[in-house]
């Protein structure tokens, strides 16, 4: 059986990086990637198993 994912972007505040991605850490995201966002700020891509 294939798993499945769902994703998440989340935009990074610079001074609260760390805080933002331990959060979503601790609610079970795992970091995919960080890019640069349209608007010049960084994104963060996460994924974590689908549930059902």
């Amino acid at each position: 059986m294939t798993e499945k994912w769902e994703y998440a972007t989340v935009p990074l505040i610079d001074h609260v990086t760390k805080q933002i991605l331990d959060q979503w850490g601790d609610d079970g995201w795992e970091l995919v990637q960080v890019v640069t966002g349209p608007t010049g700020g960084l994104v963060a891509y996460l994924k974590r198993p689908k549930v059902g």
